[in-house]
C-alpha cells in the first residue's frame, strides 16, 4: 500500500483527494457541530476499544484457567451401554433387505 493511501475495510484505498472531498462534505453537513461530533465519535471509539479489551482479557483468563481434570466431579460413574454384540447371520430375518 502506498504512503498516499489509507486502507479502510469498508472503503478500500483512499488517496488524499478523496479524504479532502469527504472532509468537505462533513463540514457542509455538520458545520459548527463538527468538533462535538468528532469528540463524540472519539469517545465512542475509546469505549468500544475498552469493551473489546475487557472481552479479550476475560477470554484469555478463561483459556488459561484450570484444566478440566482439576475441577471436582460427581463421584457417580457415567451409565454404560454395555458391549456391542453383532447380530448372527442365521438370525437375520431379512428386515430392511432391498429387492
Amino acid at each position: 500500500m502506498g504512503s498516499t493511501q489509507v486502507a479502510l475495510a469498508f472503503i478500500g484505498g483512499m488517496g488524499h483527494m478523496e479524504m479532502l472531498i469527504i472532509g468537505g462534505i462533513a463540514v457542509l453537513l455538520f458545520g459548527n457541530r463538527l468538533p462535538s461530533v468528532a469528540r463524540s465519535m472519539g469517545r465512542s471509539l475509546t469505549e468500544f476499544k475498552k469493551g473489546m479489551s475487557s472481552v479479550t482479557d476475560e477470554w484469555n483468563d478463561a483459556v488459561k484457567s484450570e484444566p478440566y481434570d482439576s475441577i471436582p466431579h460427581d463421584d457417580r460413574e457415567a451409565p454404560s451401554a454395555g458391549a456391542f454384540v453383532p447380530p448372527d447371520a442365521e438370525h437375520n430375518d431379512d428386515r430392511g433387505a432391498s429387492i
